[in-house]
């Protein structure tokens, strides 16, 4: 039988209800464990965190929307981070980490052996903690890092901040995913990530939403995906100031992209579809809901990103 689930959203635990979780989480049944905005005492949240670091069958952990409130909690989680080896998705959005929080978690991030994706939207994070971020994405030749990561509405990290961080996404050897949404980017910016896109060999799918552009930014990607060869299948570029024109050009010719990498690749092997119950799930900045990624359609300008809900699939193959 696998592993179990656990999802409560919203909810007051109790500490008879944390001692539940504790004990699946002890007896290795559990995969995936979800308390996104729930409330806990901090000593229940710290047995919590004990029983991850305990688990050699968690996957993925859902901690969105406040649960990691303070500096104590932040510590905690950081421990457990350390001493886990199973986990591969860490969902944090809506986290109050400021950069303090971030570099108190930054050497168990990036160090985690299995640790493939990570949300850390809405965190109040700046320059110095997108830094550490950067460190997390290691250029070829290096140990591996994430596929997956959410930065979206992080507005304090300034233009150098973003520019910087550019650098690292160029030049990453495993990113494949990366979510910006709702950070007030603007031209200059995008300018530079289509660069980081041109330059990466692996990155697919770019979240652009709401992000200050222009039609001067859609041109810039245009040119790219027009004539150089890239990676990307996916550019989201939603509430924006980009004419539907541009957007769907754009679209044509990731979609022609997609067409051609499908005629000249190998066919694949069957294989049974990840449970639902293992896809990752993020938050998106507005409205504040929960929502599955898809990735049952063609690539797309206006689409959120369709390729997170493999990664947990492939690092079991």
């Amino acid at each position: 039988m696998l592993p179990a689930s656990i999802q409560i959203s919203g909810e007051l635990l109790s500490p008879a209800e944390v001692q539940d979780i504790c004990e699946s989480l002890k007896e290795d049944g559990l995969r995936l464990l979800s308390v996104r905005g729930c409330q806990l005492s901090d000593r229940d949240f710290g047995r919590f965190c004990r029983g991850v670091a305990g688990s050699r069958s968690l996957a993925q952990l859902n901690l969105n929307l406040g649960v990691v409130s303070g500096v104590g909690r932040t510590r905690h989680l950081a421990d457990a981070l350390k001493a886990n080896r199973s986990l591969q998705t860490l969902f944090l959005h809506g986290s109050p980490l400021l950069d303090a929080g971030l570099a108190a978690l930054n050497p168990a991030l990036s160090t985690h052996p299995s640790l493939v994706c990570l949300d850390l939207g809405d965190c109040m994070l700046g320059d110095e903690a997108l830094a550490l971020v950067g460190g997390m994405l290691p250029p070829d030749g290096a140990k591996s890092g994430l596929r997956e990561l959410t930065l979206s509405a992080n507005p304090r990290i300034s233009t150098k901040g973003w520019a910087r961080f550019a650098v690292a996404v160029a030049h990453s050897s495993q990113l494949r995913v990366l979510n910006l949404d709702y950070n007030p980017l603007g031209d200059q910016i995008a300018a530079m990530l289509a660069v980081a896109v041109a330059s990466s060999r692996t990155l697919e799918v770019l979240d652009l939403e709401g992000t200050g552009l222009t039609n001067q930014s859609a041109q810039v990607f245009l040119d790219m995906v027009e004539n150089y060869p890239t990676s990307l299948r996916v550019l989201v570029l939603a509430e924006n100031a980009i004419s539907p024109e541009l957007q769907q050009q754009i679209s044509d010719l990731l979609s022609e992209g997609e067409e051609e990498d499908n005629r000249e690749a190998p066919p694949l092997r069957q294989s049974h579809a990840p449970s639902s119950a293992l896809q990752p799930i993020r938050e998106k900045h507005q409205p504040l809901t929960w929502l599955p990624h898809s990735n049952s359609g063609p690539p797309m300008v206006m689409l959120t990103s369709g390729l997170g809900e493999s990664l947990l699939a492939e690092t079991e193959m």
